[in-house]
């Protein structure tokens, strides 16, 4: 198993959400296949075919628990990972 799928597995089960780096959070979309722009320290990450838009700001080092748990729905609402999106 990879780093990108020991985060994704993390992520998913919802017991880290106040303990995943913001820059693990940003290269974890960027694994699935997320477009970034950034604008005045925040993250604007886009995908063809995902109607949200994921803002994303620091909080020190780590991301954001309730961010965390925004990327989480979008993961299991649009069934991001597994290998389909890479």
């Amino acid at each position: 198993m990879g780093k990108w799928d020991k985060l994704f597995n993390r992520l998913l089960n919802g017991r880290s959400d106040t303990n995943i780096s913001f820059s693990e959070l940003c290269n974890l979309l960027d694994w699935l296949g997320f477009e970034k722009r950034t604008s005045a320290g925040h993250h604007i990450f886009y995908k063809d075919g995902i109607d949200e838009i994921i803002n994303l700001q620091p909080i020190g080092v780590l991301a954001k628990a309730y961010q965390i748990k925004q990327v989480r729905n979008i993961i299991l609402k649009y069934r991001l990972g597994g290998g389909e999106d890479v």
